[in-house]
């Protein structure tokens, strides 16, 4: 009977495989055989129990790495310092132009350019020529300075006369009385008014010079032009600072005037200027001097700079105060125009004291625990992970309220390497 049994429990079995089942057979087929395995798998399990699972158990929380890996993966291991941490607040920004450092170009006579001598992203310096107008109005400025100041040498020149005329009358008369006195005091207002004309000639030969000065002619052009005496009509704009051309609107054979929107505009981008919206509610935090870092999406590392000046009222629009950054730009990576966002550290009342803190890079969270990995003693390329309590990061470094000691060392780059590795067995099972 129980052989019959048997033969119908093995026909099942191989019916119930054939057709890929993976429920357990019902029933009390071979039920001492099957209790028997079961029993043998559960005296398997209940062996795990013994030294080797503790002392799975005292490892898994560590992570033991290649030399390999941990050179590929760039780990840095660093003791714990205490560190000044200032509170930041951060806010969107964008780059502009340093205002105090642009110059728009124009053209102070009127004429036609003749040649344009800078182009559109060129990197000039204080005198670099930028642009040739010829001009009809400096070659009449020429022209009447050297005109005044041939009537003002030929005014002086009278006047000497008139000078020696009156001395030598006046000498006469003190003598021998052989010129009339009349004579004499006439003399002497041809002097005065001779002396007044010569005044007045080298007042309007000074304004002329004057005036070529004040169209960008050179002194030495100036004495150039009195030595020589050839008027040159043309007309050289010349860069008034040192920067770059970030705008031309001249071509040549285009007029141009005084009156005319500049012809080009330079910028001096060796500074940059980051201009930061701050809520209002946050914005009283903020004061001129402030430390502040400019992050930017092609440069993650950031800038550093500092505020210099917090506007005094708030945007009825977007209900933010501006806060301009002073950013240095030497390299040139901040261009303007581009969106960033700013780090401002926040006034305090009191000076923060130092604390300890480690980089955002070596803090990670597993299974809802804030941990660190420190090396393991003893053990090399051995890391183990270590609970910890943080507090608010405070730009890139984030305080370390217990956990931790002044002088251990810790993973501070490529912890997210050892948190993947130790996640490993626990996806396995």
């Amino acid at each position: 009977m129980n052989r019959t049994r048997r033969v119908r429990c093995r026909i099942t079995l191989a019916i119930t495989l054939a057709a890929g089942l993976v429920a357990p057979l019902a029933g009390g087929c071979d039920r001492q055989s099957g209790a028997g395995e079961e029993s043998k798998g559960d005296s398997a399990h209940a062996g795990a129990t013994g030294p080797a699972a503790e002392e799975g158990a005292a490892h898994h929380d560590r992570v033991k790495l290649s030399k390999e890996a941990v050179e590929d993966n760039h780990l840095k291991v660093e003791p714990v310092t205490k560190r000044v941490m200032v509170p930041r607040l951060r806010a969107p920004a964008r780059v502009t132009f340093n205002a105090e450092a642009t110059a728009r170009v124009g053209a102070p006579v009127a004429g036609r350019v003749a040649a344009v001598k800078a182009h559109l992203g060129d990197a000039v310096k204080v005198g670099d020529e930028l642009l040739t107008v010829e001009s009809t109005d400096l070659g009449e400025a020429q022209g009447d300075l050297m005109q005044k100041t041939a009537a003002a040498g030929a005014a002086d020149a009278a006047a000497e006369a008139a000078r020696v005329s009156y001395q030598r009358g006046l000498a006469v008369l003190e003598k021998s009385e052989g010129v009339a006195r009349g004579e004499v005091d006439k003399r002497h207002a041809e002097l005065l008014a001779a002396e007044a004309a010569a005044r007045a000639a080298k007042a309007s030969a000074v304004a002329a010079r004057s005036r070529l000065q004040l169209l960008g002619m050179a002194d030495e052009a100036v004495e150039a032009l009195l030595k020589g005496g050839k008027i040159e009509p043309k007309y050289a704009v010349r860069a008034p600072i040192d920067g770059r051309v970030i705008r031309l609107d001249a071509t040549p054979g285009a007029l141009v005037a005084p009156d005319k929107e500049s012809l080009l505009d330079l910028a001096d981008l060796t500074t940059v200027w980051v201009l930061a919206d701050v809520p209002e509610a946050t914005a009283g935090s903020v004061r001129p001097g402030a430390a502040a870092h400019v992050t930017t999406a092609s440069s993650a590392e950031g800038f550093d700079g500092k505020v210099s000046y917090v506007a005094p009222v708030v945007d009825p629009a977007s209900r933010s105060v501006a806060v301009r950054i002073v950013v240095p730009n030497e390299n040139g990576a901040l261009r303007p125009g581009t969106f960033a966002t700013a780090d401002i550290e926040e006034a305090s009342d009191k000076p923060p004291e130092p604390v300890l803190g480690v980089p955002d890079d070596a803090v990670q969270t597993i299974e809802g625990e804030t941990v660190v990995f420190v090396p393991v003693e003893g053990e090399e390329d051995t890391f183990a992970k270590r609970p910890v309590k943080v507090g608010q990061a405070v730009g890139e470094l984030v305080p370390v309220l217990s956990g931790l000691k002044e002088g251990e060392k810790v993973v501070t780059a490529g912890a997210f390497v050892l948190k993947a590795e130790l996640s490993k067995p626990a996806e396995e099972e």
